[in-house]
């Protein structure tokens, strides 16, 4: 006749382990409210500070509410922004600071319009770096005398009918000589992008960061994602959710 064994037994450092785990529970239940709602609050608290420094310093969301990136983003797309290097602020403000990183040439770029700082950002490419002399003819860029080579574009490069320049700025004359700490931006669908041609450069302190990835791309058109359209929007995701077919599968988890 076997006999059976017992492979924890209640000597072991097993057991002690299972009595002190239990007196810890019985100890947490046993605590006052109040001190379960403070423990609540700070636990709390400390994740709202992880998610603000992240969203003012790592990275952000962003969607394409227009076509003036087309055919390098789609109206409906929603980007991951890094701001590493680029930026650091404080999340639902306006405050924000520079930090060490530069845009190179051809670099998708989103920035705070400097005609309008309180609108939702833009989305656009870097096509002069300061320094840079600037011409648009032929339907194409020059840059410092070269023919700059752009497959990504639609439509061709031209500058903006004059009269054009929001209030309070000129239009813009070419050759342009791009200013020190700043960068002359276009849209990659020239035909129907209000850019730097319209009203000048972008500051270097107006850009925020760079988009590196797709994350969901929804095909239902420009209205849920203009400004104040929150059941438009809320439409649109729950509306994907039922009718798959509207979402961009083969566009999501692209990089940049």
């Amino acid at each position: 006749m076997e006999m059976e064994t017992n492979p924890r037994p209640q000597s072991g450092r097993w057991w002690w382990k299972v009595k002190a785990e239990k007196k810890t529970k019985q100890a947490e239940a046993n605590l006052p409210v109040k001190t379960k709602i403070q423990r609540e609050i700070i636990a709390w608290f400390w994740v709202g500070l992880v998610f603000l420094l992240i969203n003012g310093t790592i990275g952000q969301a962003r969607v394409i509410p227009s076509g003036s990136m087309e055919n390098t983003l789609l109206i409906g797309d929603h980007l991951i922004m890094s701001r590493i290097g680029y930026d650091a602020g404080v999340p639902f403000t306006n405050w924000h600071v520079p930090l060490w990183r530069n845009p190179k040439r051809q670099q998708v770029i989103i920035f705070k319009p400097p005609f309008a700082p309180d609108t939702p950002d833009y989305v656009k490419r870097v096509i002069g770096l300061p320094g840079d002399t600037l011409d648009l003819r032929d339907g194409a860029v020059w840059v410092n005398g070269q023919k700059l080579v752009e497959k990504y574009t639609t439509g061709p490069s031209e500058p903006a009918p004059p009269g054009s320049a929001p209030l309070g700025y000129s239009d813009l004359k070419f050759p342009f000589r791009v200013p020190e700490n700043c960068y002359f931006a276009m849209g990659d669908n020239r035909g129907n992008s209000y850019d730097s041609r319209f009203w000048g450069c972008v500051p270097r302190k107006d850009i925020i960061g760079t988009p590196v990835l797709i994350y969901m791309s929804l095909n239902v058109g420009e209205t849920p994602w203009q400004p104040g359209e929150i059941r438009e929007r809320f439409f649109a995701y729950a509306n994907a959710l039922l009718h798959p077919r509207i979402v961009r599968w083969n566009r999501i988890f692209r990089t940049f």
